[in-house]
């Protein structure tokens, strides 16, 4: 058990060195095989079927609608691609959703939706019938590009009657009911597959998109013949995209060595809905980093190591520390921080780098346990030389040292430096509106 706070950092690093990472890469390219081989398996990660098949060309035109449901905002959009000048353009409109809407039920969830669109239709004057692409950041089993069953929320909602059922006809049902106007729903898209693509409009080298945000995810373009589980029509396609839900990986105990005290603490708490699952995702995502952190400081305040022993009543709480303070911390503003967000006093010097210090472990175990899993799916294309990864989420964009201790881990894994990472703009709103374009072409 991690004492000091020298322990507690060596928790976090030892399992993620780079003899670790090529460990934990080689079990989960044996989860990416056990999924992509049959549609029922015992393995730990989806691997799903999107129905993408291919890029966009840049010579996509017209306009296209876009809805983007994945967390505590939805938005609507209108996407226009002017392929003369290789352009995207848009107006778009953002929606909160209530927590208490996130766990009400089928009609009132998509009833909101359909509504919100009614409403931006009205607003920009859209009185055409547009092709709309549909970005649904939840494991769906896709049966078509626009056809796919929910199978489990994630991310608080907890909606009833919608599990089990297809989501782009729940959201035509909702629609009908309220007499709106038809919808030309053309596409049905996971957020990472947007990422992808939004990058992919103006470079043909994207085969990988990564979200890192409050969860994580990645999707990646697949040969067609290493998806034995395809049942679609094999004639017309060599490749599709997957969408991996890697962060169910280590649900069945393939990151047990990796997995802290901290972790297990923070997990077992009956304010974490998904207790048990999603572990992967648990140790990189913002949505979790915070808690692990907080459990790792009460720890050292037990023991009399931090803060003369004394805790506050914020850090007491669930969810006390907030995941952007790593961010803060890691900039400098660790003292300001712990007094004044914390409620913490005295704080002193050294509490402040034994904090730091924690931060910037859990940092680097989350960049370097994302880096192992974007080299095991470049690795599985077989494309260490040159390939394009589109990233997107606030924990890329915001942490200070993310994404270099992430491109650091890469560098160790691949290095040949034939990975290229892309920041995408605005993957879930305008790569949804790319799907529908290549769609309708």
């Amino acid at each position: 058990m991690a004492s000091s706070v020298g322990d507690i950092v060596d928790a976090f690093l030892k399992p993620v060195t780079k003899e670790g990472l090529e460990a934990i890469s080689s079990r989960l390219l044996a989860q990416f095989e056990t999924g992509l081989a049959k549609e029922k398996h015992d393995g730990e990660v989806k691997m799903l079927i999107t129905y993408v098949h291919n890029l966009p060309s840049g010579e996509e035109n017209g306009d296209f609608l876009a809805l983007d449901l994945g967390g505590s905002n939805f938005r609507v959009l209108k996407i226009t691609l002017d392929s003369e000048n290789r352009d995207i353009s848009q107006v778009d409109s953002k929606f909160s959703i209530s927590e208490e809407l996130k766990k009400s039920d089928q009609d009132r969830l998509f009833g909101f939706i359909a509504e919100s669109l009614n409403n931006f239709k009205k607003e920009n004057g859209i009185t055409s019938k547009l092709p709309l692409g549909f970005t649904f950041s939840f494991p769906v089993n896709q049966t078509s590009l626009t056809a796919g069953t929910l199978i489990h929320w994630t991310k608080d909602f907890k909606a009833a009657n919608c599990e089990g059922n297809d989501v782009v006809k729940m959201l035509r049902d909702a629609s009908d009911a309220r007499k709106f106007p038809d919808t030309d729903i053309v596409a049905l898209v996971n957020d990472t597959t947007g990422t992808q693509m939004a990058v992919g409009y103006s470079d043909q080298d994207c085969h990988v998109g990564v979200i890192l945000g409050t969860g994580t995810n990645a999707c990646y373009t697949e040969r067609l013949d290493a998806v034995t589980k395809f049942n679609g029509d094999r004639s017309q396609h060599d490749k599709v995209i997957i969408n991996t839900e890697w962060g169910a990986f280590g649900d069945k105990g393939s990151l047990k060595d990796v997995i802290t005290e901290f972790d297990k603490a923070f997990d077992s708490q009956p304010e974490v809905e998904n207790g048990g699952s999603q572990i992967y995702e648990k140790m990189i995502s913002g949505k979790y980093l915070g808690e692990i952190v907080r459990h790792a400081m009460l720890k050292l305040i037990n023991g009399g190591v931090l803060f003369g022993g004394k805790s506050s009543d914020v850090l007491k709480k669930f969810e006390g520390f907030k995941s952007s303070y790593l961010s803060d911390i890691e900039k400098g503003e660790c003292m300001d921080v712990l007094k004044n967000k914390c409620g913490l006093d005295p704080v002193t010097e050294q509490d402040c780098e034994y904090v730091t210090q924690i931060c910037r472990a859990v940092s680097t175990r989350a960049a370097r346990l994302a880096a192992a899993g974007i080299v095991t799916i470049v690795r599985k294309m077989g494309r260490e030389k040159k390939c394009t990864v589109a990233v997107d989420g606030s924990l890329y964009k915001l942490h200070p040292e993310f994404r270099f201790r992430m491109r650091a881990a890469i560098n160790e894994m691949l290095p040949c430096n034939g990975v290229i990472i892309k920041e995408s703009r605005d993957g879930s709103g305008r790569g949804a509106a790319l799907v529908a374009a290549v769609a309708k072409q």
